[in-house]
């Protein structure tokens, strides 16, 4: 199961915590995020690179991000998204690449620096509501977003990529996103579609082109996508709120049933009591969409937790339960929004999930639709009650998978980063496979200790 916590760098909500922090702070700040993250028993970070079409990480093809020094363009010293990467997998913990893809400026009236979007294709840029908005109707727009995808998983050792729920703007009142230019444009090439089939057929060629840019370029790299909770109204009876097919042109349901994405992690922000948009009869509609080993990860809304009466401990417990009674198959974890509560501890909160939700570790879902074979059994040899470790085969691997004979079966102890050479067992019957970066897991290697 993918059990993971969104990182938020969007008006510096998580991380770093404020701009200006020297690099050092920062990683110091990274290295408490990825500790929170391991003692809550969760198995991956999903980390905001791209809030407003900037970077995170060193690009030549888009400017440092504003939220790190608090000026867009700006070098802050050293690469988060690569000290993250080193940091996580050194705990056995992926990283997802969270992009924005059209999302220019969080704030319309922040100064933006070449190489930003704004600044070398201003024509496709717009104010909406208090944002400006790339149009994902503009060519130049959606090549700009498989560059930096491409760019990003060649460079990176990046375990996902991963969108959330903002393609075309949310409605702004009665105010119409401002494309006629591009759908002018489509219609004098030839093209027939209404312009909401027109906004959809864009956001929908470009996670395919994505996922085809992902497969290209780094199969072992996951590509999913977190849409808003509700698909249409009374999908299932009796659920209400944003149709966002009509409203913001989305469409989840197609993007599974082609298999242009990997996972959905559908936005369940609402508790399990509130009838009109009920967690449970949203989850179950979410994980019938599930096939072929293209699983469902709902989002569950942990910043709410204490906010009011209904978000309790009990209810994430009640959400993660209703998650786990869907087959597993289909529903493979939990995404939380955000990691602040975790580190505050907030309710309990951090306690609750290392000693009850996610007290068992978990290996992530296998990557579907990709032709590898498992990796081969690893070497070990036991020296005492001491067993090293060591890879069977070329295979890059990420984690190895120690287990112990339970009695009735077979159970996981801990899931130790590839870089581990060695581990110390007590006395009793032990078996440790090898897993690769898409969590393919090879037969295990049974060890007795006297």
């Amino acid at each position: 199961k993918k059990n993971g916590v969104w990182i938020a760098t969007v008006s510096n909500i998580n991380f770093p915590s404020r701009t200006g922090l020297s690099a050092d702070a920062q990683k110091a700040e990274l290295d408490a995020l990825v500790a929170t993250t391991a003692a809550a028993g969760l198995n991956a970070i999903v980390f905001q690179v791209r809030p407003e079409c900037d970077a995170l990480y060193r690009s030549n093809l888009e400017p440092w991000s504003r939220y790190l020094t608090g000026t867009q363009g700006q070098d802050p010293g050293y690469d988060p998204l690569e000290y993250l990467l080193e940091v996580a997998h050194a705990r056995a913990v992926e990283v997802h690449a969270w992009l924005n893809p059209y999302r220019a400026k969080a704030s319309a009236g922040s100064t933006a620096v070449a190489p930003h979007l704004s600044v070398t294709v201003p024509e496709h840029a717009h104010r909406y509501g208090n944002f400006l908005w790339m149009d994902p109707g503009a060519a130049e727009v959606q090549d700009a977003l498989l560059a930096v995808v491409e760019d990003l998983v060649t460079r990176y050792d990046l375990d996902g990529v991963h969108f959330d729920d903002y393609f075309y703007p949310y409605p702004d009142g009665a105010t119409a996103f401002p494309d006629d230019t591009t759908f002018a444009a489509y219609q004098a090439s030839g093209g027939a579609l209404g312009r909401d089939d027109w906004r959809r057929d864009n956001v929908n060629r470009m996670v395919e082109a994505v996922n085809a840019t992902v497969l290209r370029a780094n199969p072992h790299v996951r590509f999913g996508i977190s849409p808003f909770g509700i698909y249409r109204p009374g999908m299932p009876e009796g659920i209400t709120g944003l149709d966002q097919y009509a409203a913001i042109f989305s469409d989840p349901p197609v993007w599974m049933q082609e298999g242009w994405v990997d996972y959905l992690a559908p936005q369940l922000y609402w508790p399990s009591t509130q009838t009109r948009q009920a967690y449970g009869p949203l989850v179950s509609w979410w994980s019938a969409l599930a096939h072929d080993g293209r699983v469902i990860i709902p989002g569950n809304y942990l910043s709410q937790l204490g906010s009011s009466s209904a978000w309790t401990v009990d209810e994430l417990r009640t959400q993660v339960a209703l998650t786990r009674a869907e087959a597993p198959a289909d529903a493979a974890g939990n995404i939380y929004f955000h990691i602040g509560p975790l580190q505050e501890n907030r309710s309990g909160i951090a306690d609750v999930f290392k000693d009850e939700l996610y007290a068992t570790p978990a290996l992530p879902p296998e990557l579907p639709g990709r032709a590898e074979a498992a990796p081969p059994p690893p070497v070990v040899a036991l020296e005492g009650t001491r067993a090293t470790l060591s890879a069977g085969g070329p295979e890059v691997l990420r984690a190895w998978v120690l287990y112990r004979d339970a009695g009735a079966g077979w159970a996981v102890q801990d899931i130790l980063p590839a870089s581990t050479t060695s581990v110390e067992l007590s006395t009793g019957r032990w078996a440790i496979s090898a897993a690769d970066r898409g969590s393919r897991e090879s037969l295990g290697v049974v060890v007795d200790v006297p």
